[in-house]
């Protein structure tokens, strides 16, 4: 063989057992999807902890960003081991407390007010909220040549998703403190307060049926994308510029019987939250290709990109703000005055973020003892 010959074998030889390294070391680094793959792999392949499976739930909605990216991306997966992660979606609160109290499901995202209907409907025995996910990314969107101030609004028919939950609480009370009356269980009144489901709500605001809507993204956006203009972000109501919109819930049987599982769900949480936050732009794609996988059909840049900004993704529950508006739904006379204490456990959650080096949050005693 001519030396020159050898000397090439010897080169591709030699690059030949480098690339197994090289690979492994990119995918230890986390670049690209054989990364996540990988990570998967791994977890389905680590040790089992107390419970073979843990059953999440949530929306299809940029507001549960936590979950569809860390369930889509493998995050959550990756810190359960060998214990088998089967997500669920539901497309309302009610139907996942259901789910949650039949024991059809363990572990939820859901919105302040289910939260707290459910606790107080159970006597606070059904659930206890363990974490926050998200605040903020709720907004007024109007009909600009109909109502182009918010005195415009009396008299017009303004949606939200449905009676007594998170957006329609919040438009009730700010009525309330503009002076005008309201009926809360038929919506009638100096401003006609129309329940529809989010999905109608664009097609309901082309026709004209309606001429705005106090809606979460993307909702919101959609409307601006059809000619709405947004009159009032929510966030300019509450004080420190934060409100919960997203809480992370648990069935407290699942929570006494399986503490590992869900310590181990919320450090995937944790991390998710981390990434997102340092990774704006990639996360915004992962959640709308994790939208695209669950609904078929991924939101519009139009839609998409003024949405996203809007909405805070925190580990932080926000329990302040929970309570305030508990007390916004009791005046709207929509609940009695619920007795809230021990509806937080944030014990696991706080041993997550002191072992990450992040601040303690707050269960603004309303914590279980």
């Amino acid at each position: 063989m001519p030396a020159t010959t050898r000397t090439t074998l010897r080169r591709g030889l030699a690059a030949a057992a480098a690339l197994p390294l090289l690979i492994g070391a990119l995918a230890s680094c986390g670049y690209g999807s054989e990364a996540k793959t990988d990570e998967k792999k791994v977890a389905a392949e680590g040790k089992k902890l107390s419970a073979d499976t843990v059953r999440l739930g949530y929306f299809p909605n940029l507001t549960h960003a936590t979950a569809l990216i860390g369930v889509q991306d493998g995050l959550i997966q990756n810190e359960l081991g060998g214990t088998t992660l089967k997500p669920q979606t539901f497309n309302a609160g009610p139907s996942e407390i259901e789910a949650l109290n039949g024991g059809s499901l363990d572990i939820g995202f859901i919105g302040p007010s289910p939260s707290i209907n459910a606790y107080v409907k159970s006597k606070g025995k059904n659930l206890r909220i363990i974490s926050g996910s998200a605040s903020g990314g709720v907004k007024l969107v109007v009909n600009p040549d109909k109502i182009k101030t918010l005195d415009d609004l009396k008299g017009k028919r303004i949606a939200t998703p449905q009676k007594g939950n998170t957006q329609d609480v919040a438009l009730l009370n700010w009525i309330a403190e503009k002076g005008w009356k309201v009926d809360p269980e038929s919506g009638e009144g100096d401003v006609s307060v129309v329940r529809t489901d989010n999905k109608v709500t664009p097609d309901a605001f082309k026709s004209g049926s309606i001429d705005g809507a106090w809606v979460p993204e993307p909702t919101a956006s959609k409307l601006v994308s059809q000619g709405g203009s947004v009159l009032l972000d929510e966030t300019s109501l509450w004080p420190d510029k934060k409100f919960v919109i997203t809480n992370i819930i648990v069935s407290q049987k699942f929570l006494t019987e399986h503490p590992d599982v869900v310590e181990a769900v919320l450090t995937g949480t944790v991390k998710t939250n981390e990434w997102i936050n340092a990774n704006p732009d990639k996360a915004k794609a992962s959640a709308n290709a994790a939208l695209k996988s669950l609904g078929g059909k991924a939101l519009d840049a139009k839609v998409i990109d003024p949405a996203w900004p809007s909405i805070a993704i925190t580990d932080d529950p926000l329990a302040a703000t929970l309570k305030t508006q508990s007390e916004w739904a009791v005046k709207a006379e929509l609940i009695k005055q619920p007795d809230l204490a021990g509806i937080y456990d944030l014990k696991l959650l706080n041993k997550v973020l002191k072992a990450a080096g992040k601040p303690e949050v707050s269960d603004a005693g309303l914590g279980a003892e």
